[in-house]
């Protein structure tokens, strides 16, 4: 039986920063052929009606990460001195995108801002600069390494979890390159993996197991030729998509 499609939204990473957004997209579109699925770029300069057309169309999302960071009053806190201007173009089509993915239980992954985005979308917080949180004795981990550290630290999952079940191994290692991270959680998310050094929650997931949700702080993206954990996200990804799509199309045929 031939397999069905399984197209993937991916937003444009950054309005504001066309050479980052052209540089850094493609390698979550490669990731995704990689892993068998059809990347769909979504524009982040149309009008909401006609992305919602494109978005509809599409069997999940996958929310890369960015320059910009989260806008403060998303989540009722104040703007750090470190915090980078927000995206708004970015924001909204994140937010039409979530809310699509939520209403039709499509498949969603989260990567670095994708995590951060995901969580205050569903009314949780940020730390919005890792170096002024963290007590001196827990800065031992450069989260902002980029990629400069091909390995920045190690994760550890959570054993009973989805993360755990796609890279089968309780902890892995990562590249880093973010300075904010998750605080307190969203409705509906939970905790699945911390760096051991710090505590810094490294990936969250959906708490419906009908619906899969799952966010990770690293890029694997970028490291998708050397690191059988990353292939394995974005095969999740696609497989889960694929599913999602079928029983979509049994629902529209039963009415």
């Amino acid at each position: 039986m031939k397999k069905m499609p399984a197209r993937i939204a991916i937003p444009v990473p950054h309005s504001g920063d066309p050479e980052y957004a052209e540089r850094s997209l493609p390698q979550y579109e490669r990731a995704v052929e990689m892993a068998g699925g059809t990347p769909v770029r979504i524009p982040l300069d149309r009008p909401p009606a006609e992305i919602m057309k494109i978005i509809e169309r599409c069997d999940a999302i996958l929310l890369p990460g960015s320059r910009a960071d989260v806008d403060p009053s998303k989540y009722e806190a104040q703007r750090h001195a470190n915090t980078a201007e927000a995206d708004p173009k970015r924001d909204t089509v994140d937010e039409l995108l979530l809310q699509d993915a939520y209403n039709m239980r499509k498949p969603i992954l989260g990567i670095c801002y994708g995590l951060q985005i995901l969580n205050v979308y569903r009314t949780g917080t940020l730390i919005q600069d890792l170096a002024e949180f963290l007590p001196p004795e827990k800065q031992n981990v450069d989260h902002a390494a980029g990629r400069n550290a091909p390995v920045a630290h190690d994760v550890r999952i959570e054993r009973k979890s989805l993360l755990a079940e796609i890279v089968a191994d309780p902890v892995i290692p990562v590249n880093s390159s973010h300075h904010q991270a998750a605080g307190a959680l969203g409705d509906g998310l939970r905790v699945v993996a911390r760096c051991p050094d710090d505590g810094v929650i490294e990936a969250l997931e959906g708490t419906s197991s009908d619906h899969f949700v799952l966010a990770v702080q690293w890029h694997p993206e970028r490291s998708v030729d050397q690191d059988e954990p990353s292939r394995a996200i974005f095969r999740a990804l696609v497989k889960a998509a694929r599913t999602r799509h079928r029983e979509l199309v049994g629902e529209f045929e039963a009415l």
